[in-house]
């Protein structure tokens, strides 16, 4: 069900880190095979409660699924979760911190932390109130009940749902969009939309105006007006 172990996570980090740095990634797909997306962090390797140090816990959880939620958050280029089947606890927080989520119709997203007396970990707390509101946030963090893709839809969580065998295409589909586009007026949008549910208007704003005044620096956002103004389509090279 694809736990999470910690080289695999910092595995995870690095390519998600070297996509930002590489000019040649323009999107990023995060999916997984087999029959679970991810089922949280792998518990079995921890050591036993008697051999811990008080702040241990919170090392383990600063530098590990907050680490790899950051990683997603702050990637660069696009990302786009492809849930193909149970996304559970750490699972379910990594493809919420994704731009753009598409589930199979068997996928299953579930806050797996009130079934074992735990607290929720890896930005889960941060990101579903501002997903789906405090009310929706709370009833999944409180229930744990495990919520269909087509729920999860509804509520906002994914983007679209496809059939099992039409997800790999269609993530293909979207991230081949992607990455014809302007990269980093995409990066740029990516970090206002992030930043946009911290800050008021006034900063917000700010910020904007700061990101055109980058943005229009660009080899993609000269290429996108002479291409208005030749009446032709753009050709973005991601610079």
């Amino acid at each position: 069900m694809n736990a999470l172990t910690p080289d695999h996570r910092n595995h995870l980090i690095h390519l998600l880190e070297e996509a930002s740095a590489s000019d040649n990634t323009r999107a990023v797909v995060l999916t997984a095979t087999g029959r679970g997306f991810c089922a949280g962090a792998d518990l079995r390797g921890g050591p036993p409660p008697t051999a811990r140090a008080a702040g241990d816990i919170a090392r383990v959880v600063r530098t590990g699924a907050q680490r790899l939620v950051t990683a997603v958050l702050d990637c660069e280029k696009p990302v786009i979760a492809a849930v193909n089947g149970t996304a559970a606890g750490l699972g379910a927080h990594l493809a919420y911190a994704c731009d753009l989520i598409l589930a199979a119709e068997s996928a299953r997203f579930i806050e797996v932390f009130v079934r074992r007396g735990l607290v929720p970990d890896g930005g889960g707390a941060y990101l579903l109130p501002r997903l789906i509101g405090v009310h929706r946030a709370k009833e999944l963090l409180f229930f744990g009940d495990a919520l269909t893709a087509a729920e999860a839809h509804r509520l906002g969580l994914v983007n679209k749902v496809v059939p099992d065998d039409e997800l790999e295409q269609t993530a293909r589909t979207w991230a081949e969009r992607l990455a014809t586009g302007p990269t980093r007026s995409l990066a740029l949008t990516k970090q206002l939309v992030n930043a946009s549910l911290e800050s008021d208007r006034a900063t917000a704003f700010t910020a904007e105006a700061a990101a055109q005044e980058i943005n229009m620096t660009t080899a993609d956002a000269t290429e996108g007006v002479t291409a208005f103004v030749e009446r032709r389509g753009p050709r973005f090279g991601g610079r």
